[in-house]
């Protein structure tokens, strides 16, 4: 598994309340796949060098599903219910090598798993994020 890396601005929107990471949140997080470095210092909010829609693949990724947040001795533990995946089809998806994990609903940055190499998806492979449980804390 790729380790996980956090947007400094990340810090600062959970300050602010611009994320609502408990369980029964209506807010929407999603993964998308890109092959643009990012960098911790990275103040845009967009899916900057997401990949185009094409072959399974649709711009601004796919969602992480039903997700859980929970607080225990001082320690915030926030899961995703699905790991995303995309299989491609009718064509090659990428290269990528990296997936971002952003808030959808405040088009807001979160981290990022680094595959170490640029992938490319041929036609009929899949490729999935295995997302760690939790896949963030906030001590």
């Amino acid at each position: 598994m790729a380790n996980f890396n956090k947007y400094n601005g990340f810090v600062l929107d959970v300050s602010s309340a611009l994320h609502q990471m408990q369980t029964g949140t209506a807010q929407v997080y999603k993964v998308y796949l890109t092959n643009t470095l990012p960098t911790a210092g990275d103040a845009t909010n967009s899916t900057t060098g997401d990949l185009a829609t094409a072959n399974g693949y649709t711009a601004g990724g796919t969602t992480i599903g039903t997700i859980t947040g929970s607080q225990t001795s001082g320690t915030f533990s926030f899961s995703g219910g699905t790991n995303p995946s995309w299989t491609a089809s009718g064509g090659s998806i990428g290269p990528f090598q990296y997936a971002i994990l952003y808030n959808s609903t405040q088009t807001r940055k979160i981290g990022w798993w680094d595959y170490g190499t640029a992938l490319t998806l041929t036609n009929g492979n899949t490729f999935t994020v295995q997302l760690p449980s939790p896949i963030l804390t906030i001590t």
